[in-house]
């Protein structure tokens, strides 16, 4: 049981460490313009996220597929700056099937890299140990309980600034889609393999 909450507890810790943001970041944007009655798709969108991010994990750890460190970490900020300029050039837009579509290949997609992107560390964790499937299940736990919270406070947010302050939705998806941008690029630059 002390492992279970060890396990949860560094999954929950991965989404809000405030010295890698990247989660915090990508699921801002992600759902930057959705809101509350739309909360199946934001479960889906966080599950999906969740479920590519503890794939990739169990493809590292189980010795399956290793991807190249230099080139996730130019895919992470890259993720976030694709979502955050989706949301600029479609608030308002797309609408239907095809754009949720679209957001789940790609949610589930960037959860894959995000995963590959802590592979490292999960692997020393994991080394020598018998149950690393476990040890990914407490760890995915602990990562969608930090994403809901993550989203919960990204869509309160959302609400009260178009609802109390009278922003309109677009022109709340365009700031924090901005904002995002501005915190993500200068990752990008530090990343740069090209």
């Amino acid at each position: 049981m002390e492992d279970f909450w060890l396990y949860l507890k560094m999954g929950f810790e991965h989404v809000l460490d405030w010295n890698a943001y990247d989660h915090v970041l990508f699921l801002t944007a992600l759902v930057a313009s959705l809101s509350f009655p739309q909360s199946k798709k934001v479960i889906w969108l966080v599950t999906l996220f969740t479920l590519g991010h503890i794939l990739s994990l169990a493809l590292s750890a189980f010795n399956i597929l290793r991807v190249n460190t230099d080139l996730i970490e130019f895919l992470i900020p890259l993720s976030i700056i694709v979502t955050a300029v989706y949301n600029v050039f479609t608030v308002g837009k797309i609408k239907g099937k095809n754009k949720a579509t679209l957001l789940y290949f790609f949610t589930f997609f960037f959860g894959l890299v995000h995963g590959f992107g802590f592979s490292t560390y999960f692997n020393m964790l994991a080394k020598g140990t018998d149950t690393i499937l476990l040890m990914l299940v407490e760890f995915a736990l602990g990562i969608e309980l930090a994403q809901i919270l993550v989203v919960f406070v990204v869509l309160l947010l959302g609400f009260i600034v178009q609802n109390i302050f009278r922003f309109s939705k677009r022109d709340w998806v365009l700031v924090i889609s901005s904002i995002v941008l501005g915190m993500t690029i200068p990752i990008l630059i530090d990343n740069w393999i090209f």
